[in-house]
């Protein structure tokens, strides 16, 4: 039996030395030192000892074991050591090379053309206004006198979340909000993320951005809707651009009217772009109606007002010439590294 034990412990001690990785030295552990390893099956043999040599073999059992034990723990550290000089060598990080300039980021065409808006209006003494994008019907329709029956409530244009709260479909609910809020004089832009039901295509989507405006004190009248109006397109677009309004109808504006904007690209004279019109319709406006302006506890006898709406995406999809929507919203860097 001492012979089968110097034979484990030679044999060990040569296989350990020339494991090469540490799952290699793991398996000689259990080969050798395992439940069901070779010393242990010697060590089972000890009944047939007599009582003077089991003492003997005992120790010498011992003894190589701790030998084994000893051999394998010092190899793995040995090859745990190896293989973190090779990592560290792999990771070298050669400091003479010149450095890598970091991407940085830069402001989305929303952003950049929705700055501009606020400079202008803020130059002309507007405040910005934010509020919910979850709203309530009351804000987002009857204060607007927007009747019930009216085809802006039905839901293949409106998304509910219950019969009376809803994602709001404009942000004319912050000019009720902050009539209510506010006395007069009153003159703000409301801009922020709005939401239809509508189809994704080129053109359309259920989430796109609104800026709108109102004004409130005494005297005002339409010559100062337009003048306003006039100014922010001359300054968004160069001061030779030359502006019309047509007579339209919205609920909660009476006169209404949309203004068009001579074609910047092909200064009126007609191009793909106005198709061949020379002019392009840029948002919609009117006079506060009374009703609005009673609704929110205003007189509308000594307070007149009035309100105008453009949708962010038609003025940058204008300014950059761009001719798809969803090209806004995908996040391409291709695409967005064209605006910094």
């Amino acid at each position: 039996m001492k012979e089968a034990l110097e034979q484990i412990r030679q044999t060990a001690s040569q296989l350990i030395a020339a494991a090469d990785s540490e799952k290699a030295v793991d398996e000689l552990r259990v080969r050798f030192l395992g439940k069901k390893g070779e010393l242990t099956g010697i060590l089972k043999q000890m009944g047939k000892l007599s009582a003077e040599e089991r003492p003997v073999v005992g120790a010498l059992a011992n003894q190589v074991r701790e030998e084994i034990d000893e051999r394998i723990r010092a190899r793995m550290k040995e090859l745990a050591n190896a293989a973190l000089t090779a990592r560290l060598a792999g990771e070298t990080i050669d400091v003479t090379l010149p450095g890598k300039r970091p991407e940085q980021g830069g402001l989305h065409p929303f952003h950049l053309v929705l700055n501009d808006f606020k400079d202008i209006f803020l130059g002309m003494g507007f405040d910005v206004v934010s509020g919910p994008e979850v709203e309530l019907d009351h804000y987002n329709f009857e204060m607007l006198t927007i009747p019930k029956t009216h085809p802006a409530r039905d839901t293949q244009d409106t998304f509910y979340i219950t019969e009376n709260i809803l994602l709001r479909t404009q942000t004319s609910g912050m000019q009720i909000r902050t009539m209510e809020k506010r006395k007069p004089p009153i003159r703000i832009i409301a801009p922020g993320r709005v939401y239809r039901s509508d189809a994704v295509d080129a053109t359309h989507s259920p989430i796109f951005h609104q800026i709108e405006g109102l004004v409130v004190d005494e005297g005002i009248t339409f010559s100062d809707l337009k003048g306003t109006l006039e100014v922010f397109i001359k300054k968004l677009y160069g001061p030779d651009t030359k502006v019309r309004f047509r007579p339209h109808h919205f609920p909660y504006t009476e006169p209404s009217a949309e203004m068009d904007m001579s074609c910047f690209k092909c200064g009126g004279k007609g191009c793909s772009m106005c198709k061949g019109e020379g002019w392009i319709e840029i948002l919609g406006c009117g006079m506060v109606h009374p009703k609005v302006l009673e609704n929110c506890g205003i007189d509308s006898e000594k307070y007149t007002g009035y309100a105008f709406g453009i949708g962010l995406e038609r003025v940058v999809m204008m300014r950059y010439g761009i001719d798809d929507m969803r090209l806004l919203y995908e996040n391409d860097l291709r695409f967005l590294k064209q605006f910094n």
